[in-house]
């Protein structure tokens, strides 16, 4: 993806870019690469992809995230492939959970409460049982 500003900004709050956007933006990016493949398909690829650039933007080992699809060859060669050109989006995710944990941080949390925080509404986003933007 192409953003008008940088990681950076986001951490220091010079621009603002949520979760939310981003997990849109993903999706469609998702969606204009799959072409044709059916919905399920779109939803599938974009949750392993997502998964992917969590696990990497919150400094997770690359071959301890494949090793949940070691089941799975073409799997792990298809991320092993597409790694690379995750990069920006996983420097920005990294960004965008950084900001919402300092965000907590200046609201007076203590930082280990507020990565667990950012941590448990994160998943709630994702699970889809948490719908606002932060």
């Amino acid at each position: 993806m192409q953003w008008e500003f940088s990681p950076e900004d986001v951490v220091k709050a010079h621009a603002e870019y949520t979760l939310t956007d981003f997990r849109r933006d993903l999706a469609e990016e998702v969606r204009s690469n799959l072409g044709g493949s059916d919905e399920a398909q779109q939803t599938r690829s974009f949750n392993l992809i997502y998964d992917m650039c969590h696990a990497l933007a919150t400094d997770k080992k690359f071959d301890d995230f494949l090793s949940a699809y070691a089941y799975d060859p073409p799997t792990c060669q298809f991320l092993t492939e597409l790694k690379p050109y995750m990069a920006d989006n996983v420097a920005m995710l990294g960004a965008i959970l950084q900001r919402l944990i300092m965000d907590r941080v200046e609201a007076n949390m203590p930082l280990a409460q507020a990565v667990e925080d950012t941590a448990q509404w994160h998943a709630g986003i994702v699970a889809g049982t948490i719908q606002h933007p932060n």
